[in-house]
Parts: C-alpha cells; structure tokens; sequence
C-alpha cells in the first residue's frame, strides 16, 4: 500500500529524513516512534506530498508521489491525514466541515455527502452534535470529527500524526478507541505516536526514528517490546525511559 525507498529531505542544509526507506501492506497498522525532532511527523507528511522530498521515491497504491507528474490532489483525496491540531474549519458546523471536502474533491451531491458524513460522525459516537461548531467541542471530540471527516473520504489508507498529542489525559483513550476500531477492521494506517499502549495492543510493526532522521527499527511489535537485547543501544534507552512508569 505504502512503499518508500530511500527517501532523504532536507531543510537547507539541516538534514530531517536520511535515507528512510519502508513497506506498509494493505491492513497493516504501522506505528511510527522516537524522541521528537527525529523526523516522524516529516515522514508520515511526505506521503500524501504535504512535504516534498529531495531524494528518494514514495509509492501510494501504485501511485508514484515523488513523481511530478502525479495529480497529488486526487492522490490526497485517497489518502486519509488526521493532525496533531484537528485543523477543523472554526466557522463551519460539525456536519459542514464532514461534507465540504466531499462536494469539492470528490464531486459528491450535497446529499450524498451529508449522509455519508453523518454515517462517519454516527461511527465515532458524536451525532448528537453534527450542528455544533468545533469551538463548542472537547478536543478529543474534535479529534473525533477530524477522523470522521477523514473517513467520509473513503481512504485507502489513513495516516495519523501524533492525534492525542494536543488532547488533555482523559481524552486520549475516547480518540484511541476509535483508532484501535479502525485497525481491528482493517484499515491500513501509519501512526505518529507516543501511546506505547496503543502499539502494543493494536501495531502490526513499530518503527523506531532516532535524530537525524534516520529508521533505526522496522520490526514486529513483538520484537520491539518483547526482544529489547536485540534492538539497538538507542532504542534500548528509548524503551527503559518510557516503559519504567
């Protein structure tokens, strides 16, 4: 579904991915880890082209993304993005924002749209509030609906960068639930988080990013949590800082 093959970026001379190279089959979940600064949140954003890359190539579904031929709104249309900071429109209600991209990208009837949105809001537990605008929110309901809006688009692939890192401790679980939902159907994601628990309950593969850039780990969950001899020094001190508490 997701293929990346030596992809190296750099921001002038700073360089933020080196060599990163992976590949995520349909209905794998694939959580994405590491100190910040390590280049994850970059990662994850060159799949869709939200960031462009120097060197390398991404591949989506047999679509070449470093190719600049490549129509990247049709592509993005395909590619589900839920962000750190939800990036609803404050103006527009709840059933607004589900239906907008609906009409615009894909050229859904407002109809259509609406129940397709709806049916999305029904599925993350908040249609009790489809009039409401997102400032009426909790974050972690508005996360919600970034999700819901995200999946009204019928992805084949949803990519999540770090969705409960902004959300205060007693949010966090309503929006894993869903995300450990999404996995357990068998939607394929690419996940950007420090929610240790949530890898191990539902990650196919862990990848391990140190600073610089670089894929220090690409393996099982199992090996990643269960075989800490066989990671490298880095990652070792990764996982005793995080799994002591």
């Amino acid at each position: 579904m997701i293929e990346l093959k030596s992809v190296s970026k750099w921001y002038g001379s700073f360089q933020v991915l080196d060599d990163c190279s992976t590949r995520i089959e349909k209905g794998e979940v694939v959580v994405v880890c590491g100190p910040s600064g390590s280049g994850k949140s970059t990662l994850i954003k060159t799949i869709n082209a939200l960031e462009p890359v120097q060197k390398g190539e991404i591949w989506v579904n047999g679509t070449p993304v470093h190719d600049p031929k490549t129509d990247l709104p049709k592509l993005r249309s395909h590619v589900g993005m839920v962000f750190q900071h939800f990036e609803l429109f404050p103006h527009l209600t709840v059933t607004q924002n589900l239906t907008i991209a609906q009409v615009k990208v894909l050229r859904r009837s407002l109809d259509e749209a609406r129940k397709r949105g709806l049916k999305m809001l029904e599925r993350v537990g908040l249609m009790a509030h489809k009039d409401k605008f997102p400032g009426q929110l909790s974050g972690g309901q508005q996360q919600r609906v970034a999700i819901a809006r995200a999946l009204s688009m019928d992805p084949i692939v949803m990519l999540f960068d770090e969705p409960t890192s902004a959300l205060d401790p007693e949010m966090v679980g309503e929006v894993l639930d869903v995300m450990v939902s999404l996995a357990n159907e068998g939607m394929t994601m690419m996940c950007v988080t420090h929610e240790m628990g949530f890898a191990r309950k539902v990650a196919s593969r862990v990848i391990f990013m140190d600073v610089g850039g670089k894929i220090l780990e690409d393996c099982t969950k199992e090996d990643f949590f269960g075989n800490p001899d066989a990671r490298q020094p880095r990652t070792k001190d990764f996982l005793g800082k995080i799994l002591q508490h």
